[in-house]
């Protein structure tokens, strides 16, 4: 599936940003510019089911990963996904072949809620959000994030939180294929302490950014550029 894609800059470097679920390209609003004032061209996908890009009648992992490897350039310097956007590029990674992997909050476990139901079943109640309820469930949002969020749930197939449903409680964790960094939220409910612990054994580099809230580089963006330092 050829995949809506969002640009910055005209640098000879590749970056490819992925976002997470109930968002597209829009959430890069910042970070796009930013990479791009550091030399990268960056390309940011709309997943399927999000933003610009085409419907389907199921979304999984697969479909998502194979859909971004049709959309973007190979081996570029820089990839970076946040949470279903990590997910994503981690089922891609091997054949995408970035320089380096930048997975932020990834949603390598999709979790399942006390009640046997996967969490993902409850985003799929999220379309209908209205600016005032977005701004009460994220305080640290700025008038600008919030305006984003809208626009971007306009956009959004639910249908993809239902679809992903059924990958709730596998464990997708990839291998680290390049060099990966895992940054994390503060706290993070996809990635707890034992994971963080984990994905060290298995090779990957593990930031925390204090105090930041499951999208990081919208809620602290200062903290997520610098939490990338070294990686960028």
């Amino acid at each position: 599936m050829q995949l809506h894609t969002r640009e910055w800059g005209s640098g000879d470097r590749a970056a490819v940003l992925i976002h997470g679920i109930m968002a597209d390209s829009q959430c890069w609003w910042r970070v796009g510019p930013a990479l791009a004032e550091r030399g990268y061209r960056v390309i940011a996908v709309d997943l399927p089911g999000h933003g610009g890009s085409p419907r389907a009648d199921d979304y999984t992992p697969g479909l998502l990963a194979a859909s971004v490897l049709e959309s973007v350039p190979p081996e570029p310097e820089l990839a970076i996904g946040h949470s279903l956007g990590g997910l994503t590029l981690g089922r891609a990674v091997e054949r995408l072949k970035p320089r380096r992997a930048v997975y932020s909050d990834p949603a390598f476990r999709l979790p399942v809620l006390d009640t046997g139901e996967p969490m993902t079943d409850l985003m799929a109640q999220a379309a209908g959000l209205t600016a005032e309820q977005i701004a009460a469930m994220h305080p640290g949002f700025s008038a600008e994030e919030v305006a984003v969020e809208v626009e971007m749930l306009k956009l959004w197939d639910p249908r993809t939180a239902l679809s992903l449903g059924k990958s709730a409680g596998a464990d997708l964790t990839p291998p680290v294929a390049v060099p990966s960094l895992v940054q994390v939220a503060d706290p993070s409910f996809l990635v707890p302490p034992a994971f963080q612990e984990e994905l060290v054994r298995l090779g990957f580099e593990v930031r925390t950014v204090k105090g930041a809230e499951h999208t990081i580089h919208r809620h602290l963006f200062e903290e997520f550029m610098t939490g990338l330092e070294g990686w960028i």
